[in-house]
């Protein structure tokens, strides 16, 4: 599993369950753009009743990660490329924006996690594979999101970084900017550790712009 967020693997309510499994493998592609969404064969590879995962469906189409089509059934919509440039001029802005609050908010807790993601960074990057990378890097954004202390720009944030990690998985096996990554990574969490929001926003900000660019070269 790459895209859940670990705070939300331990969630009680079922739908809320099939909504974050069932997004991961949209996410991820295991779930193909174009494919028909099949209830029965997620029923059974997910072992939840038709009920959550008809709830998360419905989620998942008003998030446009699937769409129905009449008397054809459902489907999990297309990547548009097109959609990259309007993606990225949304997220780095608020991406940035987030990074410059969560330096100036962020609590002594949350400052000593970005200490230990900080330090995880360090001892792990050189010998991590690409699976482990991406998801400590899912990891980092997610932490910047809480640590702005807005509930209404983190659900923003997490719209668009979904819509992001689709594209990201498209060309995965053909980026070479993971190295790249690892530093902007690591200049992010040590400004939200000290408290710098220019830093974190600065930070930030150039690492979404070359997110965009990666894509386009390799594509």
């Amino acid at each position: 599993m790459l895209t859940v967020d670990p705070e939300r693997t331990g969630t009680s309510s079922l739908a809320e369950k099939a909504y974050y499994l069932i997004r991961d493998r949209i996410i991820s592609l295991r779930l193909a753009p174009g494919s028909t969404v099949d209830e029965r064969a997620l029923m059974a590879e997910l072992a939840l009743g038709r009920t959550p995962i008809r709830e998360a469906l419905r989620r998942l189409a008003d998030e446009k990660l699937v769409e129905v089509a009449p008397r054809r059934g459902m489907f999990v919509t297309h990547i548009d490329i097109r959609d990259l440039a309007s993606i990225a001029e949304v997220r780095v802005e608020i991406e940035g924006h987030a990074a410059r609050l969560a330096a100036g908010r962020a609590t002594a807790a949350e400052r000593a996690e970005a200490g230990r993601l900080l330090a995880w960074l360090d001892a792990r990057h050189a010998v991590a594979g690409q699976t482990e990378l991406m998801r400590f890097d899912q990891r980092i954004h997610r932490h910047v999101h809480r640590c702005s202390h807005n509930r209404y720009l983190a659900a923003t944030l997490e719209e668009y970084f979904v819509l992001s990690l689709r594209l990201w998985f498209l060309v995965l096996d053909r980026v070479t900017r993971l190295e790249q990554a690892v530093t902007e990574h690591r200049d992010l969490l040590a400004a939200i550790r000290d408290g710098d929001p220019e830093g974190a926003e600065a930070v930030l900000r150039a690492h979404v712009i070359g997110f965009e660019q990666e894509i386009r070269r390799v594509l």
